[in-house]
This record gives structure tokens, C-alpha cells and sequence, in this order.
């Protein structure tokens, strides 16, 4: 089990000459941002028009991959998730989500998000990218919503397309991201709000940091294996000192 570690702006240190070669990988839905209750309406929609069929049943959505929810959905629904099924459900999916604009109606950067991005983006060597259970294009158009894309290489990102495994995803793009830069990440830091984002980092022997702003709090997420526990992402220097503290 892990050590709760409060952060605050006092415990920050020289992390700048630790901060080279750095792969970050972000999860998004309350990590960086709160669009709860989304994801339901856009599978109710999209199951509608694809297969004719009303959603009665909902998967857990926090933590899992796009292709863990979507086989679930169907299957618990009597149908096949066959790949074309699966991919026709993807498409009518982004056509939803990306119609759902302006999401900042519906939704909200969460504290400090974008504050961290752009420190972290001003550290020499540090790559930030995403983990995420979402779509590609869904994945951007959530952060960009918010102005939280600018900052993220999406070309290396691990995606729920990948696997129904969230291990997968974060062996994707480290797998990419050493591709892309000619050298594989000589620290690589998973941030995210559950123990399925803990576990995944754990598994690819990478850094995780738990941030309690989903469903889980500090003791969970401790409990499940993170290095470090933020409350939030609020105390720029202090979020900063433990995603590269370690590194």
C-alpha cells in the first residue's frame, strides 16, 4: 500500500534537472476534465440510430477502455459486438459527441488543469501525452473544448481503442512515443483519477499519480498502488512536484 504524500508548493525542489525524457500520459474524464453524464447520452443516442435499440443497461464508464464499454453495452443489450458492429457504434459515437458543442455548457475544466499543462510543457525534455478509455476523436474534442489540447502530442496517445485492457494503452504510447522521438521515454508518469489508471501504470513499470477528483478518494487510490496522491490539481508547483518529483 501507498504512503499518502500531501504536496504542497513548499515541497517543490529542483525537479527541473530530473525533468529530461519524461513521457506524461494523461487520463481526461475527471483528471482534466468533468463531463459527467456525457458519455451515457451519447451511447443512448448512438445505440438508437446503429442498432435500433433503447440503452437500458449502462456500463461503468470511470477507468475502462472505449472497447471494454462498448462490447459490454452491446453484449448486455443480446447483441453481437462484432468489429464492424463495433466500429459503425464508434462512428455514430464521435458524430454524437463532436455535435455536443459547446461542451463548456455541459461540462468544466477541472482546477488547475490547464495551469499544470503548460508548466509541464515548458520543461525541457518532458512529453505530455493521454491514456485514455476515450476515442481519439472524442479525446480531442473534449480538450480542445477547454483549451486543453495544445499542450498533448495526440499522435502517440494510448487510446480505448486499442484494448479492452487499460495496461495496453499505456504500453501503446510508450510504444509510439519511442517510435516518434527515436528512444524509448526514460521515465514514463501515468496521471489519473482511478485505481484502473494506478493499475495500468503499474503494470508498465511506469509512475502513477492519482488524483482524487472522480470517485475515488486519496485512500483508494493509495490503497490501489499510487506513488503520490493529489487532492486536485490546483497547487500548480505542488501537482508539478509530484508528476516530476520522482523522475
Amino acid at each position: 500500500m501507498s504512503t499518502l504524500v500531501e504536496f504542497t508548493s513548499d515541497t517543490v525542489s529542483d525537479v527541473t534537472s530530473r525533468a529530461t525524457d519524461v513521457l506524461v500520459l494523461w487520463d481526461i474524464d475527471l483528471t482534466l476534465v468533468d463531463l459527467s453524464g456525457t458519455g451515457g447520452a451519447w451511447y443512448r443516442q448512438a445505440l438508437q440510430t446503429v442498432a435500433g435499440v433503447t440503452l437500458d443497461r449502462m456500463p461503468s464508464f470511470p477507468g475502462r477502455t472505449e472497447l471494454a464499454i462498448t462490447t459490454e453495452l452491446l453484449t448486455a443489450h443480446g447483441i453481437e459486438p462484432t468489429p464492424d458492429l463495433v466500429d459503425a457504434l464508434w462512428r455514430e459515437l464521435v458524430a454524437v459527441a463532436t455535435a455536443t458543442s459547446p461542451l463548456h455548457e455541459v461540462g468544466t475544466a477541472l482546477p488547475g488543469a490547464a495551469e499544470v499543462l503548460a508548466h509541464l510543457a515548458g520543461r525541457g525534455g518532458v512529453v505530455q501525452s493521454l491514456v485514455t478509455g476515450n476515442l481519439p476523436e472524442i479525446a480531442h474534442h473534449k480538450l480542445a473544448s477547454f483549451g486543453l489540447h495544445t499542450h498533448l502530442d495526440f499522435d502517440i496517445g494510448g487510446y480505448g481503442t486499442v484494448s479492452a485492457h487499460r495496461p495496453d494503452l499505456v504500453a501503446k504510447a510508450v510504444e509510439l512515443a519511442a517510435g516518434k522521438h527515436g528512444t524509448a521515454p526514460g521515465e514514463v508518469v501515468v496521471i489519473g483519477d482511478t485505481p484502473h489508471d494506478v493499475a495500468a501504470a503499474l503494470a508498465c513499470g511506469a509512475t502513477a499519480v492519482g488524483v482524487a477528483t472522480g470517485r475515488h478518494d486519496r485512500a483508494a487510490l493509495a490503497e490501489s498502488g499510487a506513488h503520490v496522491v493529489l487532492s486536485d490539481l490546483s497547487d500548480t508547483a505542488a501537482a508539478v512536484a509530484a508528476i516530476l518529483g520522482r523522475s
